[in-house]
């Protein structure tokens, strides 16, 4: 799946992230936003991306792009 940056998405952890939990540790059902953070690698690279949460702005992690699902 592609995502964009400053899009907000709804974490549902994939195996990829189950097995390798993200930094933040953000939990099934988050809200998060999609960042492409200065010196890292831009969204989808490899299939995955850097991710805020929605309500705090906190880093949340670097997680898989199969673990977004589109917020309506």
């Amino acid at each position: 799946m592609k995502v964009r940056a400053g899009k907000f998405y709804t974490y549902n952890p994939c195996s990829w992230d189950i097995l390798d939990p993200p930094v933040g540790n953000p939990k099934a059902g988050d809200r998060v936003v999609v960042v492409n953070l200065h010196g890292c690698p831009r969204a989808n690279t490899m299939g995955h991306c850097h991710v805020n949460f929605a309500d705090s702005a906190e880093f949340a992690g670097l997680v898989h792009t199969n673990s977004l699902e589109e917020n309506e």
